[in-house]
């Protein structure tokens, strides 16, 4: 019989847990920037985004105001015709006008469905980040413990291998018989 109790698989159990708090210790900050790049899109949408395309809207509408000013003078003025370039000038800033509409359309667009498409995804993540923060931190502590106590447990020695007392006076039990001589076993059925 061994001389330590057979727990063979404790190294495994060591490299799992550190493997554990590798995983925990990445996938943490990895769920903490994913939610930190929702605020920033949010943001982004909310404030820059909108500031942007209203603004170029406003300075477009301008731009084709004074073109079509222009357009308007020369066909009003009955000294000359409007020129080609007046006309695609007037036409160039009315597309212009009607790209940054579009586009800022589309911004409210996204700033309305933006909640309803990434809110349950975030549910999401919030989860596992509460799985990561409480969970697994106590899945950790709780493999810890494990490695120690069965660390602990394969340093005892089996009863049955105990080693006897120095101090004791008394022979072993099995090493000598009961009526005085040696208890040798049986090697066969003949004894001389």
């Amino acid at each position: 019989m061994s001389e330590r109790a057979q727990v063979s698989s404790l190294d495994a159990l060591e490299a799992f847990r550190s493997h554990l708090i590798v995983y925990v210790s990445k996938a943490r900050p990895a769920l903490e920037e994913v939610s930190a790049d929702v605020l920033r899109t949010r943001s982004w949408l909310e404030t820059e985004q909108r500031t942007y395309w209203e603004s170029q809207v406003r300075r477009r509408r301008k731009e084709m105001d004074a073109a079509q000013e222009a357009l308007f003078g020369a066909r009003i003025s009955n000294l000359r015709k409007e020129s080609a370039a007046e006309q695609m000038a007037f036409h160039r800033a009315r597309r212009a006008v009607d790209e940054a509409e579009e586009k800022l359309r589309l911004l409210k667009r996204w700033n309305r469905e933006f909640e309803s498409r990434v809110q349950p995804l975030l549910k999401q993540t919030d989860k596992l980040h509460t799985l990561l923060s409480n969970d697994m931190a106590k899945a950790v502590a709780s493999l810890t413990e494990t490695v120690n106590i069965l660390a602990a447990y394969a340093d005892i020695k089996p009863p049955s291998v105990l080693e006897p007392n120095p101090t004791s006076t008394t022979p072993p039990e099995d090493s000598a018989a009961p009526n005085g001589s040696q208890n040798v076993p049986p090697t066969g059925g003949i004894q001389s």
